[in-house]
């Protein structure tokens, strides 16, 4: 194909947050696999301070962090001007203009996919491919999105949203006896188990809340749900597909950032080890979930199943890894679903 008829796709990676890391796997994951006979990668790296370039460098110095080098990198800022849709770059004394024809944001955690970037590429009229602004923001916001999920029919922990000025010891051991312990502790909006404490008593409590707010403003005091947590990888807008569900198997402790990356004392099944009917009612669970927080072309949505054989919400992440060895990618894997072709539908759209 000629390059004139590529589609130019801005690949956002990096970024100011806790999952700077994770996101450069992700992005590399997605460049290597992308069809680049139909697609131009337009690779758009984000650095640690909030700055951003245009890569034009090798795309293995992506996962190496080796990416952000002046040869290879350009300042660039996305342009106001929606006719543009695109970005302004600062080419030395040169300011030039790069239309795109869409972005797939590859940002993990704040900064990236809590609608800040989705704001910012809706505004310049930019395609987005993943979720938009609204559902950015609502599924980045554990309450809320709980909430929303509570209003669709579907159980919810109980739960409560603390801000520093209630976080005194009197009213944090009130809602932990509320909620019984064991119980956990986490950043309101944070990704990747970052900042969060399973709590097992009341002496633990006010530290776990201390380490929470050194991720975020507001903290969420959650119910221990018993059971085992189940994952779904939707895709699409209007029609819906679901990959297999997968199941987090622990021997001890819980799903944390450690433990996402490494699965040194935990498994991953795919598909997950309960009934065919199981697996139906969790797939339309995950559905009404992603309809009802506003989700479109792609997002995980993590739920509890407990021995009873009851479904509660945990959360949506709306970019989830996206590695080859990804939960995500994995899911649609075991429903026949290659990484090349997740893409290519992910990517026809714009």
């Amino acid at each position: 194909m000629e390059e004139k008829n590529r589609k130019k796709i801005a690949i956002l990676f990096g970024g100011c947050s806790s999952e700077y890391e994770v996101s450069l796997q992700s992005a590399y994951a997605v460049v290597a696999h992308m069809d680049t006979e139909k697609y131009e990668p337009i690779l758009i790296g984000i650095d640690r301070a909030g700055k951003w370039y245009l890569y034009q460098g090798e795309p293995s110095g992506i996962p190496e962090d080796s990416w952000c080098r002046e040869e290879v990198c350009t300042p660039a800022a996305v342009s106001p001007d929606k006719e543009l849709h695109g970005l302004i770059l600062l080419d030395g004394q040169e300011v030039k203009e790069l239309p795109l024809d869409g972005a797939l944001p590859i940002l993990h955690g704040k900064n990236g996919e809590d609608g800040t970037v989705q704001g910012v590429l809706e505004l310049a009229g930019i395609p987005i491919i993943g979720c938009n602004t609204m559902s950015s923001a609502i599924c980045m916001d554990k309450g809320t999105a709980h909430r929303l999920a509570k209003e669709c029919g579907v159980k919810v922990p109980r739960a409560y949203t603390v801000s520093k000025a209630e976080a005194n010891q009197m009213q944090l051991r009130i809602w932990g006896r509320e909620l019984n312990y064991p119980l956990f502790v986490k950043p309101l909006r944070a990704g990747s188990s970052f900042g969060i404490t399973k709590v097992a008593g009341p002496e633990d409590l006010e530290g776990a809340v201390r380490h929470a707010f050194e991720y975020d403003s507001y903290v969420i005091l959650e119910e221990t749900i018993p059971g085992f947590e189940v994952g779904c990888a939707v895709l699409g807008t209007e029609e819906l597909l679901v990959g297999e569900v997968d199941e987090i198997e622990l021997s001890q402790g819980f799903f944390d950032y450690t433990e996402k990356y490494t699965l040194k004392t935990s498994s991953i099944h795919v598909p997950a080890r309960i009934s065919p009917e199981k697996a139906k009612e969790i797939k339309e669970t995950a559905k009404t979930i992603y309809r009802g927080l506003g989700c479109s072309h792609f997002a995980r949505v993590d739920m509890f199943l407990t021995p009873e054989g009851e479904i509660y919400f945990n959360e949506v992440n709306t970019i989830p890894g996206f590695t080859a060895h990804s939960r995500y990618p994995n899911m649609m894997k075991a429903a026949g679903i290659s990484f090349e072709e997740l893409l290519s539908r992910l990517l026809v759209c714009v």
